[in-house]
């Protein structure tokens, strides 16, 4: 079986893990792992499974709520992919920390994945991805990863770009609303850091708050958003996030 472990706030990494995991086999069985921690449903991997798990990049890191979340999933010896999906700048770290991580918890990394989706908050980089010819090359990475599989390749350790010790993280900013928020409640509902209390939804705790920015994609009428940030984070990352950056493969 293949399990893909996602945490997806806004749908991208989601979107990238499987045109992936399409093209490993047929037997997937998805975990959202971004979901209210009441919500989550753990599944339980054996030595012959095979684990996809795919984390955002926050500033070069993975969001320290996605790896509490899958510190649950024990690997069991369980062959694994780890993918990184990043906004169109860099993902620096992000890779090594999460083979670090997927190794202490017990699965064997035997790839390792970057790919690119639309940037969570400057949204006009990468805007659309992953697209058509996303799909193309994920595909191509999953018939890579499962040929190596399935030939018994050498599992030795990945050599990774990155850094360690990791670069100091930083969340994102914190959603504030507008005069048009009716106050349904959605964002409440989904907000996996329980960070928008139902009884008041138009207030955000910013010491749960990790900038996930879901509250922002699921609001029905946009009254969710980080206005004063976004033109200034447009601004910084222009020169370097404007050139389309391709996915990569480490194998």
């Amino acid at each position: 079986m293949i399990h893909q472990l996602t945490f997806s706030p806004t749908g991208g990494t989601r979107r990238a893990s499987q045109m992936l995991c399409a093209a490993l086999g047929d037997d997937i069985h998805t975990t959202e792992l971004c979901v209210k921690a009441e919500e989550l449903t753990l599944p339980e991997l054996k030595a012959d499974d095979i684990a996809v798990i795919a984390m955002p990049v926050y500033a070069g890191r993975v969001p320290s709520l996605a790896v509490e979340r899958l510190g649950h999933v024990k690997g069991n010896g369980a062959r694994c992919v780890i993918m990184a999906v990043y906004g169109n700048r860099a993902f620096d770290d992000a890779l090594v920390e999460m083979q670090d991580i997927a190794t202490e918890l017990g699965y064997k990394v035997v790839a390792a994945v970057a790919a690119v989706a639309e940037h969570s908050i400057a949204r006009v980089y990468a805007q659309g991805r992953p697209d058509a010819e996303d799909n193309e090359e994920l595909a191509a990475f999953g018939k890579a990863i499962k040929e190596k599989i399935a030939t018994e390749a050498a599992h030795d350790a990945l050599s990774l770009p990155g850094n360690r010790p990791y670069k100091d993280g930083n969340k994102g900013p914190c959603p504030a609303t507008d005069d048009t928020c009716t106050a349904c409640g959605t964002c409440a509902l989904q907000c996996p850091a329980a960070a928008i209390p139902a009884t008041d939804p138009k207030a955000t705790d910013p010491s749960l708050c990790i900038g996930c920015m879901r509250c922002i994609a699921v609001c029905p009428v946009q009254a969710r958003n980080i206005a004063p940030v976004v033109e200034r984070v447009t601004a910084f990352l222009k020169p370097l996030a404007s050139e389309r950056k391709h996915n990569e493969l480490f194998i």
